[in-house]
């Protein structure tokens, strides 16, 4: 996904975000801790990056996402009242500060009865964008291609789970979420794991196969053989 960027802070001290929320209360979009690889081999997950970013990126799906329109993002804003909001940040900011800055963009609640963005009051929100200097970031364009991408879900699994039912659950939430909110890209990956998940199925059916055969030519050498070993005592 990519998002159109919005206010940008480092926040060296960590505290910018209270000018944000005079509140005391703090809104972050939807952002959750998901490991579908190891340190070895590492799955795939998705992250918000800045359009200007995206559009310097050889995105074979390019051709979907029109010039003319706005940019936009769905997902969930997540309210955090005063009273844990300095603890969930602190804890945010150390988790995301390799590789993402701090962004405090509008987001504007969906409501089935109007469009998004229409009448609906924008909040605040937190959200945290990735950077290409983050380590887990595919440098190279091969490793981007949707055929790799696909290859690598399908195989890997961490300590939230297989990566496949990551990318399952994506999609259907994306669908779910609202209007226009369905990834295109992540429904070509979804049919691409799904068509490698049916080729490994029946390479697991043929080794199966193989497997019985062997035992069954196994059991009939053994059992000629002990009925000629009975012949001979006879």
């Amino acid at each position: 996904m990519a998002s159109s960027k919005e206010n940008s802070h480092p926040s060296p001290d960590g505290r910018t975000w209270r000018s944000y929320f005079p509140d005391g209360d703090l809104w972050v979009f939807g952002y959750g801790s998901d490991h579908r690889g190891t340190v070895e081999n590492p799955g795939r997950v998705v992250t918000v990056i800045d359009r200007g970013f995206w559009e310097t990126l050889d995105d074979p799906l390019a051709h979907l996402e029109s010039a003319s329109s706005v940019s936009r993002v769905w997902g969930a804003a997540y309210h955090i009242p005063a009273s844990h909001a300095e603890e969930v940040h602190d804890y945010l900011d150390e988790r995301e500060i390799n590789g993402y800055t701090v962004h405090y963009t509008p987001f504007h609640p969906f409501s089935e009865s109007k469009a998004p963005g229409s009448d609906s009051e924008p909040i605040t929100c937190m959200v945290y964008i990735g950077q290409p200097t983050n380590s887990q970031f595919l440098r190279d364009p091969a490793r981007r291609e949707p055929q790799d991408v696909a290859e690598v879900i399908s195989r890997s699994r961490g300590k939230s789970g297989k990566n496949t039912e990551y990318l399952y659950l994506l999609e259907k939430a994306l669908e779910g979420l609202g209007l226009g909110s369905a990834d295109e890209y992540v429904t070509d990956l979804v049919r691409r794991v799904k068509a490698i998940e049916k080729e490994d199925e029946a390479s697991r059916d043929e080794e199966a196969a193989e497997r019985d055969l062997k035992k069954s030519l196994s059991r009939s050498e053994e059992e000629a053989h002990q009925t000629i070993q009975d012949e001979e005592g006879a």
